[in-house]
């Protein structure tokens, strides 16, 4: 047999790159995933439309001209190639290019020569109706920054967490904008942070009713309710409490790149996380004690109603009794040839359970 070497080159199987029959190598264009490039000079966005690599040369024809210019582009869910074409015109470092494609990661900040890249966790609250109906509570998107000296570029994950809000807030803040690309990673962070504060205001609203739902008498406790909630809350505990971390390097590292007055912002945005981290913290505590008492609260309604089958065995017991006494067909019984026994032994019946029930009742068994 021929090695596959020896094959003539129009035999040979060819590798193609996707297995899938409909997946094919005609690259989407990063502007299908774009969902605002903005250049700014001196504090004030420039009015037109730019691509992503057109934004960036007017940045450095500005920056000659002696002007503070940077770029803001935003990004939604880009694939591989829509990415790898950003990167490679604003340079960015492909291990953290394959984090902002991949999603899935952890709140952090990592650093890369003269660019920044940080990581942050979205949550948006799920309106529900009931707690019985609800499948979801909270859900999850993630957002991720890379800032250098003349751009930032932002990468979403998720159908929330829009910045365009962000966006519009600071355009109309020369100001802020005069701080440059890290004033708009302190904004975007400090927007992210105030939704955890939202969301848990929210949360609060459901560990109240659940609480109440508890501790009220002769109501039916719904254990699942709970866990449901508590794996909610650990999720958005995973969503917050890496991000502290992440604010305190942006604090006290980088002093190279961030200016004091943005690292002033970013200490108040960490002090709100660190807010959002301890009610999250004081609510997965709640949590716990709460399924300890519905726990307790479901063992005492089991034993209520044990105590009442137990009352009404008994009561039954009598009635059984004597009937299988008499059903023994002996020939020689007392009372059997009376005739008042058959009304009679009715009569002794309805007399002792009726002795019994009372009895339960007045020791709170029925």
């Amino acid at each position: 047999m021929p090695s596959f070497r020896a094959l003539p080159s129009s035999l040979r199987p060819t590798r193609t790159k996707y297995a899938h029959p409909d997946a094919r190598s005609i690259h989407v264009p990063v502007a299908r995933a774009m969902v605002d490039c903005g250049v700014y000079a001196d504090g004030t966005r420039l009015p037109g439309k730019y691509t992503h690599a057109a934004a960036l040369n007017k940045v450095r024809q500005l920056e000659k001209e002696g002007k503070d210019a940077f770029v803001w582009i935003g990004l939604h869910e880009p694939d591989e190639h829509q990415m790898q074409a950003v990167a490679d015109v604003f340079g960015l470092h492909e291990l953290a290019v394959e984090d902002a494609v991949h999603a899935h990661q952890r709140p952090k900040l990592e650093r890369y020569d003269k660019t920044l890249f940080l990581v942050l966790k979205t949550v948006n609250y799920v309106e529900h109706a009931s707690m019985v109906n609800a499948r979801e509570i909270v859900e999850t998107g993630e957002i991720m920054v890379f800032v250098g000296a003349d751009f930032v570029v932002t990468v979403r994950h998720g159908e929330h967490g829009e910045l365009a809000g962000v966006r519009k807030a600071l355009d109309a803040s020369p100001a802020t904008l005069k701080l440059g690309p890290y004033a708009i990673m302190h904004a975007i962070a400090d927007h992210v942070v105030d939704s955890y504060l939202d969301v848990t205001d929210l949360i609060e609203v459901d560990i109240d009713a659940m609480e109440e739902d508890i501790f009220s008498p002769r109501t039916h406790t719904n254990i699942e309710c709970i866990y449901l909630l508590k794996r909610e809350v650990v999720e958005l505990r995973r969503a917050v409490n890496p991000l502290t971390l992440a604010l305190q390097r942006m604090g006290t590292d980088h002093n190279d790149l961030i200016s004091i007055e943005v690292r002033r912002y970013m200490r108040d945005v960490l002090d709100h996380n660190i807010q959002a981290s301890d009610r999250i913290t004081s609510y997965d505590e709640m949590l716990s004690s709460l399924v300890q008492a519905a726990l307790g609260k479901v063992a005492m309604q089991q034993n209520v109603d044990m105590r009442k089958i137990s009352a009404w065995v008994a009561i039954a017991a009598v009635p059984t009794a004597l009937a299988g006494i008499y059903g023994m067909n002996f020939e020689h019984m007392p009372e059997l040839h009376w005739t008042w026994g058959y009304p009679a032994v009715l009569t002794l019946m309805l007399c002792v359970c009726f002795l019994l029930y009372r009895t339960f009742r007045r020791n709170s068994w029925l």
